[in-house]
């Protein structure tokens, strides 16, 4: 078991949620569901996303997300980038710089590995191109972040 895990406060939409973020993500389930007394509603529950362990509860209105915190997604492809992007904004609001809002109201950041490759660059000139290329962007795309790079 790991020793920290997201809990994520839902109104009364956390099994729907639960189902909907395992049908994005590969390696992901449902490994419990805590129900009260004969009510069919969901009360808690756990599920993993890609080996991460995370807690759910229907709390009620009384707290919302907010993206002062998100869900960093580490992605390997532009393809990875474009099924997440779709799915998770589906129903959410899109932001700049590779963060969106999905359907629940979780803020998630879709970002390539690419992007800190070329953040990371000795040249500060590169450097500062992909930043101001990735500034122009809502989803982003790895081949525009490689053309800033390489083009001064």
């Amino acid at each position: 078991m790991q020793k920290i895990s997201p809990y994520l406060w839902f109104n009364g939409n956390a099994e729907e949620a639960m189902n909907y973020y395992v049908s994005i993500f590969k390696n992901s389930r449902i490994t419990s569901l805590q129900r009260l007394g004969d009510d069919e509603a969901v009360f808690s529950g756990t599920f993993e996303l890609e080996g991460q362990t995370f807690m759910a509860l229907n709390g009620g209105p009384h707290y919302t997300f907010t993206p002062a915190i998100s869900l960093f997604v580490n992605c390997e492809t532009q393809e990875e980038v474009d099924e997440l992007w779709e799915k998770l904004s589906a129903g959410g609001e899109v932001m700049k710089c590779g963060w969106l809002t999905d359907q629940f109201g979780v803020s998630w950041q879709i970002i390539p590995t690419a992007l800190g490759e070329l953040m990371h660059s000795s040249d500060p000139e590169k450097s500062a191109r992909v930043m101001h290329a990735l500034l122009q962007m809502d989803k982003i795309d790895i081949a525009a972040l490689k053309q800033a790079y390489e083009t001064p």
